[in-house]
């Protein structure tokens, strides 16, 4: 039994998108604990900010094919 391990890299992007990340963080002037919890908090008022974006494109999608 073995198992393979395969690792993608994704090239520089992400890095560079968390590098800004804390760079605005840091020029918001948050103080410790209020910059520690955005590096939590963000990501999920994001992602439910752009989930959104795409729902009303997919409801047009599924009336059109009735």
């Amino acid at each position: 039994m073995s198992k393979t391990v395969r690792l993608e890299q994704h090239g520089p992007l992400g890095i560079t998108w968390f590098m800004g990340w804390l760079f605005s963080i840091g020029f918001l002037k948050f103080g410790f604990w209020k910059g520690f919890l955005a590096l939590f908090i963000w990501p999920f008022f994001l992602g439910a900010h752009f989930a959104d974006a795409g729902a009303p494109a997919e409801t047009a999608i599924k009336d059109a094919a009735r």
